[in-house]
């Protein structure tokens, strides 16, 4: 079995389009009309699907076989509340100009400080939100300011 895409189903098409491009820092690699947009990089895919096109654009688009509620009714999927059972998980270079470069694009309501957790080893990571209450968590090297972690 091998990934081929990993698809977000949102509410808004477009809002969410600008969000990844600027997350991202690039264009979007693909585009089917305002249905399907996709960002490929390093031979990964985040794919965004408009939630309500094909109920609005029935014209436009063609369904075969048994149509199951709860995962073909991308309406609904798309206004569900978001429960947070999924992540996005990206790392960097250099975490602190990473979380400077997202915080001057004033793209997320919900954009963290630099946190640390140890289980294994040291980790340093800072989260944000997606246009749809995705949770997005960005890793990679830091040094913390002296005292910055201390209990």
């Amino acid at each position: 079995m091998h990934l081929g895409s990993i698809y977000l189903i949102v509410n808004d098409f477009e809002k969410s389009i600008a969000f990844y491009d600027k997350l991202l820092d690039m264009a979007v690699t693909s585009r089917n009309g305002s249905r399907f947009a996709q960002f490929a990089f390093e031979g990964h895919n985040i794919s965004i699907m408009n939630g309500h096109f094909d109920t609005d654009h029935p014209d436009q688009v063609v369904h075969k076989g048994e149509y199951t509620d709860g995962l073909d009714d991308l309406r609904s999927i798309a206004l569900a509340p978001n429960t947070h059972k999924f992540l996005l998980n990206f790392w960097v270079e250099d975490l602190q100009s990473e979380h400077e470069r997202i915080k001057r694009l004033n793209i997320s309501k919900n954009l963290t400080k630099v946190k640390y957790v140890c289980n294994v080893r040291p980790y340093y990571y800072f989260q944000l939100t997606d246009p749809d209450d995705n949770v997005m968590e960005v890793t990679g090297a830091y040094t913390p300011k002296q005292g910055e972690f201390d209990a």
